[in-house]
């Protein structure tokens, strides 16, 4: 008797096959940016002039828009916690990732890190793979 996976093996290359398609294992989706978290913590100085805030913040995005203009920003979060600030952007490689970092840095926070994230879904393939 047929198991229910063999079944289906079966059936998904009879389709393949009428859909004209030659190779039967694709090769897995590779991203072609990464995601990163940009987690900043700004000075005391900065922090102590909320109102001049919002202009720093626009120099800094501009700066980093003209210095890396491979990175896509997903979103940005004020934080109430140790960190100020949470960004995730997508950009192509690290080199780009450390750029952002220290061009924050040098616009006057006293922390900013880029941690590396991958989506779920490629996370899971990865503990397959495992």
């Amino acid at each position: 008797m047929e198991s229910e996976t063999e079944r289906v093996r079966r059936k998904t290359e009879r389709r393949r096959k009428r859909a004209g398609a030659t190779q039967v294992n694709r090769p897995k989706r590779r991203y072609a940016v990464a995601t990163y978290v940009l987690m900043t913590k700004l000075s005391p100085e900065i922090t102590k002039s909320l109102k001049a805030r919002e202009a720093i913040g626009k120099q800094w995005k501009k700066t980093i828009e003209e210095k890396c203009p491979d990175v896509k920003w997903i979103c940005h979060y004020a934080l109430l916690g140790p960190y100020d600030f949470l960004d995730i952007y997508e950009a192509p490689n690290e080199e780009v990732a450390a750029k952002v970092s220290m061009l924050t840095l040098a616009s006057g926070a006293v922390q900013a890190e880029s941690w590396t994230a991958l989506p779920y879904k490629r996370f899971l393939e990865l503990v397959d793979e495992v």
